[in-house]
């Protein structure tokens, strides 16, 4: 397994945020953390949960391996809307997914 470099995700996200013509501040304050927290993840100072990484995802309208592993493939529609039609946090949908990506990323981190 492929260890994740955490200042190579911070430099993705920084790049699809400001291709978006996005502060830190605008892209923390959509995903409900602070500034400063935005700063050490660009930055690759701090981990963060899945709950913020797929925060991010959305806000970003990215997949997760285009900021993982710099890897940008064309998606089906069906994956991209599955993200677009969360609207809240809270919803059932949302926490399904966080649920899932949990479990995907627990057997990765067993193999």
């Amino acid at each position: 397994m492929q260890a994740l470099d955490y200042s190579k995700i911070g430099e993705r996200i920084r790049q699809v945020r400001k291709a978006k013509g996005w502060s830190q501040e605008t892209l923390a304050k959509k995903c409900g953390i602070s500034l400063n927290f935005m700063g050490k993840i660009e930055r690759g100072d701090r981990k963060m949960s899945m709950d913020t990484f797929a925060s991010l995802c959305m806000q970003l309208e990215t997949d997760a391996d285009a900021l993982l592993w710099g890897i940008v493939k064309t998606e089906e529609p069906a994956v991209g809307n599955m993200w677009r039609h969360l609207v809240k946090k809270d919803s059932d949908s949302y926490s399904m997914y966080i649920r899932i990506m949990k479990s995907v990323a627990d057997i990765i981190n067993e193999t």
